[in-house]
């Protein structure tokens, strides 16, 4: 079956990031990550997969599964998925769902940890960083402006779909810090220079910045403290994605008390 014009026009509008937020949906990419859209109840427009799809195990289960469900899906060919596909090697299914949205003041106002990025542009690194958000209960997120959109397919790849089981919010610097500020959360910074003696908070909020410029100076300075990944062999700092994620894990464990 051949893809409809309409259709076609949509995902075209959908690879640019001011069209993505108007229309309110985004695209999903893999099995994997529609896999973990799904199990996370995201709300699917359509869907479209291809025979390469049941090359796997997976694949066979998720195309059953989007059969059975009653999901308004389309049957095209591989080549034709191919093309409209953003990555190098379709895995036969393309789906677009309704963006997760979330105000700045939901995810503060939240009992939850909080993850603050400040101008991550990587999109594999803030899909990584979504990631291990949800894996270690930092369920509220803040992407600050010059972050590399939370809802692009790349990211949403990066996170393997486990974008739709956060609470995420778009936020400038000056409104992020106003909210923070009024709501009195123990905001930590992560710096090279940082310090690891964490008080034990729920209310916690980890801030972490540019792969290259590290947090600014502006958000920096709503920090009460700071925090490191301390490191003894011959490198000067660790990628953001890792970094965060590894002071997400230890931030979770002090809360808990753990050894």
């Amino acid at each position: 079956m051949l893809l409809s014009q309409r259709r076609a026009s949509l995902l075209k509008r959908l690879t640019i990031r001011r069209q993505r937020e108007r229309e309110g949906l985004v695209l999903v990419e893999g099995v994997r990550a529609l896999s973990e859209a799904l199990q996370a109840g995201a709300n699917v427009r359509f869907a479209l997969i291809s025979g390469r799809l049941r090359s796997t195990d997976l694949g066979r289960n998720l195309e059953a599964r989007l059969l059975a469900g009653g999901f308004d899906v389309t049957v095209i060919n591989d080549e034709e998925l191919t093309r409209i596909s953003s990555t190098e090697s379709s895995q036969g299914v393309l789906a677009v769902c309704e963006q997760s949205q979330a105000t700045l003041e939901q995810v503060i106002s939240a009992t939850c940890p909080v993850l603050v990025l400040d101008a991550v542009q990587d999109p594999g690194n803030v899909g990584t960083l979504i990631r291990s958000a949800v894996a270690f209960g930092f369920n509220g997120i803040i992407a600050l402006d010059g972050t590399a959109d939370p809802w692009g397919s790349k990211v949403v790849r990066a996170s393997a779909g486990t974008a739709f089981r956060a609470s995420i919010a778009l936020a400038s610097v000056a409104d992020a810090a106003q909210a923070l500020t009024e709501a009195d959360r123990t905001v930590v910074v992560a710096a090279s220079e940082g310090k690891n003696a964490l008080k034990r908070a729920d209310d916690i909020v980890l801030v972490v910045g540019n792969e290259g410029a590290g947090v600014r100076e502006g958000v920096r300075q709503l920090g009460n403290a700071t925090i490191c990944v301390p490191v003894e062999g011959p490198v000067e700092s660790l990628n953001v994605g890792i970094a965060g994620s590894i002071l997400m894990h230890q931030i979770t464990r002090e809360r808990k008390g753990s050894d």
